[in-house]
């Protein structure tokens, strides 16, 4: 359990606030979050405001080495939406971190001033800063990273969905055109985007269209019947079209039965499904030219 450090960096901060922040901000003026455009002089004294405000509170605890404590809670919420923050404008963890970072300058002046004459004691609290600074950096540098995995799985999600869409060819007809590779999550969005809009449409007829699946191997011959039972409880026939030769080949090699009619191409299973839904395409006959009168 985490133990309370005798250390005179809580006092020094509840004495010299403001000297603290004067020499904070002076000190980043020049940095890369004001050279990057990010945030103006004013938006950087309110974040180093709030932080120092946080941080003072915090020390008030005294548990200097337990930041993931409640105690640390404020300074660690305000941290995680500042690098949120930071993240939008593209900058990188480091500049991000240097946030915290170039506040050990003006934090270790003070401490230097009040231990002039104690060697000893001024390097047991200049380690106590450097280990107490060195976590709140590192935890920033963290909390930027899960910000942008957030934002990449968000992304993600977004083009998996865009990547997979469902249009409606026909009253009763629709069709799921498949680019790229098909794995597990992938048949899952589909399966669902699919059975969501048979519920919706009423369709009967589902294409499911691989033409754009580079390579075919069990898994994704797996997760086509997977996808194709799901639509028949539903009360809609499937029908796989885009099978190339090579394809063809691989699933025959494999060994596996797809037990759903398949067509070469997309205009094939169309026009299949029409006749199923007792529909047909006729060519409208272009009418002869009236022949001149005599």
């Amino acid at each position: 359990m985490p133990t309370k450090k005798a250390t005179t960096i809580p006092t020094l901060v509840a004495a010299h606030g403001k000297q603290l922040l004067e020499s904070w901000l002076g000190l980043q003026k020049d940095s890369s979050l004001v050279a990057s455009g990010a945030v103006d002089t004013a938006t950087l004294h309110n974040y180093s405001e709030r932080f120092l405000s946080e941080f003072h509170k915090a020390l008030a605890s005294g548990r200097l080495d337990a930041i993931g404590g409640a105690d640390w809670a404020g300074v660690r919420e305000f941290l995680s939406d500042f690098s949120r923050g930071m993240a939008q404008h593209g900058l990188t963890p480091s500049q991000i971190a240097t946030f915290v970072f170039s506040l050990k300058q003006p934090l270790f002046a003070l401490l230097s001033h009040e231990f002039k004459s104690d060697a000893q004691r001024l390097s047991e609290e200049l380690w106590q800063a450097t280990l107490l600074i060195d976590s709140l950096g590192l935890y920033t540098s963290e909390a930027f990273q899960k910000s942008r995995e957030e934002v990449i799985i968000r992304q993600q999600e977004e083009m998996l969905e865009l990547s997979t869409p469902v249009v409606e060819l026909w009253e009763g007809i629709v069709a799921v055109p498949l680019i790229g590779t098909l794995d597990s999550e992938r048949t899952q969005v589909v399966m669902e985007s699919l059975l969501q809009h048979i519920v919706t449409t009423g369709a009967e007829i589902a294409i499911i269209d691989i033409t754009g699946v580079p390579t075919v191997d069990t898994l994704v011959a797996q997760h086509l019947i997977k996808t194709v039972a799901a639509a028949r409880l539903m009360g809609a026939d499937c029908i796989i079209s885009g099978i190339r030769p090579q394809i063809a080949q691989t699933i025959v090699h494999l060994g596996v039965e797809l037990s759903v009619t398949s067509k070469a191409t997309m205009a094939d299973a169309l026009q299949l499904a029409l006749r199923r839904i007792g529909k047909t395409v006729v060519d409208r006959k272009t009418p002869q030219a009236a022949s001149p009168a005599e």
